[in-house]
């Protein structure tokens, strides 16, 4: 697994050692990644259930502004990571529930215009998570927010401000959803 472009183009990551993690894999990332485009260029990301932190330090090598990392096992593996590849500057990396996290970020007042959520497949939690978020005050107007699943988890949570605006499906194993937020009326 490595960085696909940008400042870090090529750097390795490290994964968890004896952890069940899954990283998303170069093609989805890459595949991701050119949907997004320019849209990642400035952006405040969030990176949920980070793992590897493989997600957000993409973005950052594209030149997002900054990113906020969330995993409750894998704190240490995020550090070497953000270091290896020199974006540990614009990298904040949080241990913790993911739930209790957004929580704290929601009292801090954080904003965020990109956010990735990559949990384990078949726990329900890309379904509280998506769930979370839509209620959350994190979310910038226009934010994005990226979620994959398990390719037979088909059932998106009702949701009041965020809206699928793109699906994918990577083979026997992966669904990619793409969400944005609805420009608040009034």
């Amino acid at each position: 697994m490595r960085i696909i472009t940008g400042r870090a183009r090529g750097a390795r990551l490290k994964t968890p050692k004896g952890l069940l993690t899954r990283p998303t894999s170069d093609r989805v990332k890459e595949s991701l990644f050119s949907i997004l485009g320019g849209r990642v260029v400035g952006r405040r990301v969030l990176d949920l259930f980070a793992g590897t932190g493989s997600l957000g330090l993409e973005a950052l090598s594209r030149g997002a502004a900054s990113a906020v990392f969330v995993d409750s096992a894998t704190e240490h593996v995020l550090r070497e990571n953000a270091e290896h590849t020199r974006l540990n500057e614009t990298a904040r990396i949080l241990r913790g529930d993911v739930f209790s996290v957004l929580s704290r970020l929601a009292a801090e007042g954080a904003l965020f215009d990109l956010v990735f959520c990559d949990p384990p497949y078949h726990k329900g939690l890309w379904e509280r998570a998506l769930t979370a978020l839509d209620a959350s005050p994190i979310l910038s107007e226009g934010a994005l927010v990226i979620v994959e699943s398990g390719e037979d988890e088909k059932e998106v949570p009702a949701l009041s401000r965020l809206s699928l605006v793109r699906e994918e499906r990577y083979g026997h194993t992966t669904r990619m959803r793409i969400f944005e937020i609805l420009e608040e009326v009034g």
